[in-house]
Order: C-alpha cells, then sequence, then structure tokens
C-alpha cells in the first residue's frame, strides 16, 4: 500500500548544509525535506557525528579509499535512513501512548487532512491503544528523505596529474553515491540540463519501473518554466527515465542562485503547466515506451504519476492555499523561512540571529558565486568580515581546500575556481599590467569584480560544523548563507510546531508590518532586474530586454485578470491590483 503525504508543503534543499540533517530532525512528522549530496566531506562528517550521538558503528571513509566520493555519500544516505526508521519507529510508539504527543502531532497536521480527522477521534477516546496503532501502522510514513545535486557542479577529478573517468565526476559520483544507497526516495537535479550526467542514470536499476509500476528511485526536474521541462523530460524519457515531478521554482523570489527566467513570472509559468500537464506527460510517456521496449524492458500502458510543485517566495497560508487550490500543484516548497526553525535546519546561533534581525534592505543579489550566477544571500555574514579584513591587507581569495567549483579553465586542465587566491592573484596581476588603459573607476570596477566571489564550498557549511561543534580546519572563511528575501518578513526563531501551524492557517509567526503578496515581490524584483539589465547592455541586447519587457506586460495582465477572479487575498486585493498598475505604467513609459 502506498501512503499518501502527510503535508501539503516540503522543505526543499538549502546550502551545501543547511538541509543536511533536515530529515533526521523532521521526517519522523511526515515533513519531506532535501538534502544536497555533492559535498562527500561534509556527509562523512555528518555521519561520524551522528554515529556517536546514536552510537552506531563508524568505520572510517577516508580519500585514500577506491571511489571514496561515492561511497562518503552512500554510507551516510543509509545512516540517515536507519535513524529515520528508527526515530520513526520510536514516534509512533510515543502517539499511542502518549495523548499529549498526539495532541501535539494533530496541531501540525493540514485542516483538510482526513488523517486529522480520525487522530482527531482518538484524543477523547479511552483504551484505543489496539485500534489507533493498527491506523497510525496503516495510514503514517515518515517524510521522503530526498537529495539534490546541483548538475553543473561536475568538476573533473584528477589523479597523479592523470584525469579520471567521466564517472569520477563530481556530480556523476554525487549520483552514484545515492544510486547505491538503500534508499526509496527522489533525486532532485537542479540548475539546467547535463546530458553527460543525466545519460548516466540509465545506469542504475532502481531509476526504472519495475513489473508493478513502481519506481524505486524517482527524478524530480528543478525547473523555471515549461519549455525546459519539456526538453530535459524529453530527454530523460527517451532513455526510457521517468520524472516523477517538475519542481518549479521563482527564478528570482527565492534562495540560493537565482536563475532568472526571460521576464517570464512565476503565476503564468504555472498557469501553464496546468493548462499543458497532459501534454507534458504524455508526451513523454510515449518516448519512454520506445526507449523500454529498445532495452527489452517493462513499460507501463499509461504514463505515470507526474507532480507539479512549486516554491519560491510563499509566506502566508493564504498564498500556501492558493498554489494548492488555484494550480493545482501537489506541494508547496518552503525553505527560508525554515532557516529560523533550530528543529528543522543546521544553523549556527550567530547567523540565526542575523536573518531574524535583517530587513528588507539587507537582503540582496550578489556576484559572490563562483559559478558566475547571481546568488541571493543577506548582508552582515561573517563570511562578509572575514573577506573585508583580508581586503585591508590586501590579501584576497580562498586556499580552495575542496575545489567543487574549480570549473574554470583558464589557466589549467584541471580546472580553477573563481573565489580562489590562485585565480584572484593572476586575474590581479593581469588588472596591474592593464592599469595604464583604464581609469580608476574602471580599475575598481575590475579589481571588485576579481576579489567579490566567496568560497561557498567552505561557507555554505560551516554553520553546521559550528552549530554541532564539530572542527573545521584549515582558514577562517566564516558563513555564507544564502536566504531568498522573503525571510525580511520573519524576525524571530520559530518552533516547528508553530511554523507548520502558520503554514496551514493556524497562527501567524510574520513580523507586524506590510509584506507584498509574493506574486508582487517577485514582479518588483523582476522590474529591478530590467532596469538594470538596460541600463548595462540595452544598446548590446536590445531585442532581449524589449522581449523581457513584453513578457513582463503580460504577466501583469493574466495577474489583473486572475485577482479579479479570486476568493483568495480579500484583505490586501487593493494593494495588489495598485501595486500591478504600478508597474504596467513603468513598464510602458
Amino acid at each position: 500500500m502506498i501512503k499518501k503525504p502527510l503535508h501539503s508543503f516540503h522543505i526543499p534543499v538549502m546550502g551545501l548544509a543547511y538541509t543536511i540533517d533536515s530529515p533526521i530532525r523532521v521526517a519522523q512528522f511526515g515533513i519531506s525535506s532535501v538534502i544536497s549530496i555533492i559535498d562527500d566531506e561534509i556527509t562523512e562528517k555528518m555521519r561520524n557525528f551522528y554515529s556517536q550521538k546514536f552510537n552506531l558503528d563508524y568505520s572510517a571513509i577516508t580519500i585514500k579509499a577506491e571511489d571514496y566520493r561515492s561511497k562518503r555519500i552512500t554510507a551516510y544516505l543509509n545512516m540517515v535512513d536507519h535513524i529515520v526508521e528508527e526515530k520513526f519507529r520510536a514516534f509512533k510508539d510515543d502517539l499511542i501512548h502518549k495523548k499529549e504527543v498526539l495532541k501535539d502531532f494533530v496541531d501540525m497536521l493540514p485542516n483538510t487532512s482526513g488523517i486529522k480527522k480520525n487522530l482527531q477521534t482518538f484524543l477523547n477516546q479511552k483504551n484505543i491503544y489496539s485500534t489507533l496503532k493498527n491506523f497510525v501502522d496503516t495510514h503514517l510514513s515518515p517524510g521522503s528523505i530526498d537529495v539534490n545535486i546541483m548538475t553543473k557542479v561536475d568538476k573533473d577529478n584528477f589523479k597523479k596529474n592523470e584525469q579520471l573517468p567521466l564517472i569520477y565526476n563530481d556530480a556523476h559520483a554525487s549520483l552514484r553515491g545515492f544510486a547505491k544507497s538503500k534508499l526509496s526516495a527522489s533525486m532532485v537535479l537542479s540548475a539546467g540540463m547535463n546530458p553527460r550526467l543525466y545519460s548516466y542514470i540509465e545506469q542504475f536499476e532502481d531509476f526504472y519501473p519495475d513489473t508493478n509500476n513502481q519506481i524505486r528511485k524517482k527524478i524530480i526536474l528543478k525547473v523555471s518554466d515549461f519549455r525546459s521541462a519539456m526538453i530535459q523530460g524529453n530527454f530523460l524519457a527517451k532513455k526510457g527515465l521517468w520524472v516523477s515531478e517538475y519542481r518549479i521554482e521563482s527564478g528570482l523570489n527565492c534562495g540560493g542562485h537565482a536563475f532568472a527566467t526571460d521576464g517570464l513570472l512565476l503565476g503564468p509559468i504555472l498557469e501553464e503547466f496546468k493548462q499543458r500537464k497532459d501534454e507534458l506527460t504524455e508526451t513523454a510517456h510515449s518516448l519512454m515506451i520506445n526507449a523500454l521496449q529498445t532495452k527489452s524492458r517493462h513499460f507501463p500502458s499509461t504514463p505515470l504519476e507526474t507532480k507539479i510543485t512549486v516554491q519560491g517566495g510563499v509566506g502566508t497560508a493564504d498564498e500556501h492555499q492558493f498554489l494548492l487550490s488555484n494550480y493545482s500543484v501537489d506541494s508547496v516548497g518552503w525553505g527560508s523561512p525554515f532557516l529560523l526553525v533550530p528543529e528543522a535546519t543546521s544553523v549556527d546561533h550567530e547567523t540565526r540571529k542575523l536573518l531574524a534581525n535583517a530587513k528588507e534592505d539587507d537582503f540582496y543579489l550578489s556576484n559572490l558565486s563562483p559559478l558566475g550566477v547571481l546568488f541571493n544571500t543577506v548582508k552582515g555574514t561573517t563570511n562578509d568580515y572575514v573577506r573585508q579584513s583580508k581586503a585591508i591587507k590586501n590579501k584576497y581569495g580562498s586556499s580552495c581546500p575542496k575545489k567543487l567549483l574549480a570549473l574554470s579553465k583558464e589557466y589549467s586542465p584541471e580546472g580553477i575556481c573563481t573565489a580562489s587566491r590562485k585565480y584572484q592573484t593572476l586575474k590581479l596581476e593581469e588588472l596591474e599590467k592593464q592599469k595604464s588603459e583604464m581609469n580608476s573607476e574602471q580599475i575598481a570596477n575590475r579589481k571588485k569584480k576579481i576579489t567579490e566571489k566567496a568560497c561557498l564550498c567552505v561557507g555554505l557549511v560551516n554553520a553546521a560544523y559550528i552549530e554541532n561543534d564539530i572542527e573545521m580546519k584549515g582558514e577562517n572563511q566564516g558563513v555564507v548563507v544564502c536566504p531568498g528575501p522573503n525571510l525580511a518578513y520573519f524576525d524571530k526563531e520559530i518552533s516547528l510546531s508553530k511554523m507548520i501551524q502558520h503554514i496551514y492557517g493556524n497562527t501567524n509567526v510574520l513580523r507586524d508590518s506590510y509584506r507584498p503578496n509574493m506574486f508582487i515581490n517577485e514582479l518588483k524584483m523582476y522590474v529591478d532586474f530590467l532596469k538594470k539589465g538596460m541600463q548595462e547592455s540595452f544598446s548590446e541586447n536590445e531585442k532581449k530586454w524589449n522581449t523581457f519587457r513584453k513578457n513582463l506586460l503580460e504577466g501583469i495582465d493574466y495577474y489583473q485578470n486572475l485577482f479579479k477572479n479570486t476568493s483568495f487575498f480579500q484583505k490586501e486585493i487593493k494593494d495588489i491590483e495598485q501595486e500591478l498598475q504600478k508597474y504596467k505604467l513603468l513598464l510602458v513609459q
């Protein structure tokens, strides 16, 4: 029997380590969350940490071991699965024997949940042990232990200056680590298409449907628009692989790396998925059948289940329910607000305090990422202070101990990270030779562009090390944190129970101030993005920016019609209409 998810939200991946152990923290409550598995070092350190905490056997997998990256990830995921199973078993026992635990759990479930209604009936009954136990065993299941691979983080690896085969690339090794684990869960592929990596999935049995049309390890694609979903879904289908979920994320109103669309807004994107979902699944099904027949494998006669989920900037119960109701999505991702929930995410106290106190102007799109993609962050991180103090001494760049983002081949076939000391030194030396050809402003801008890159490989894991008192070796990099701008409206640490009740509309944890609707917030970000882009490169990219503006105007027309015909957002509908008109006038000037 396949049990339905208990919740209508999930916790997406955040950074390299903010959700590294989230399943251990929340899966027993039926909450699904996503672990980043690109960094094998932190998975090994966290396996050691939790093995000690739960008195489990631990044997270190050193970098001298053959295929150590993959083996570390497999071992960590297997341990997480074991701990979740044990915690879920203990939690079910508490539900059956302790009324206060049962009541607290009932309070955390969606108001529309049939399971909640049934569990409520047990609260006022006596001698219910056997019937309650049967109900719990039949209907409850832990949240999924899903994993994330950022497809572009797939560096070639070398041994004694000799390049290793493709399967030892970072993302390939991460995929193999998940594929060989005992998990029955999903793999989220983010940051665009990597054909070599996608083709590698074919080699693992668990990604194919069995004779009961069940897939042990499912594929989730994180996408920003329908076209991308169709291209990637069909590419995988031609290999006999099914995409079980398309996870739509706002291009700008999100955490981490921001992949802006060409002015396509989240509402119209969701509308297209809603209208064309059958086309998406039927096209992929036809392609998958042909591929599976060619491989002499079992194939399903009808399309398998395809979920559509969404995330990016959601902050109220009204927004949550609107996405579920209006667009028929299967789940809504709540990411950044959970950085303020100690029971759910791995964040050190100082960083959590910074996030709680940060206001709208503190959140910004930066050029910190060595990937050359805009990166959401917040002012005042310890990483900011570390880099500033180095700059005062004319010292720039990181020692680059992990090299996960050593992707530039400009100076070496082995790759070099643009945030590394080596790279920035070389670039600054080049700048010094070119000074005579530039004015002081140009020199300053060029220097800033070179030196503003941050070591994300270290900065994005340090919070987990600090919180869990795990030793950090090497030079101090401080903490890099990558929240979405929506976090500006949350101003305190929040318990897990309170956050869930907020999501379902049973309490409110937002600070008492004006917060624009999530769609308006995203629109503002895109208008600002357009303004900046036109100022910097309109003459070179006139066609691009005109298309961008056209898409924004069409998105505004869509919203104006949408909000005239909805029963949601009634308290803020006038503000929404005024904001839409304001941005429309701004764009047509």
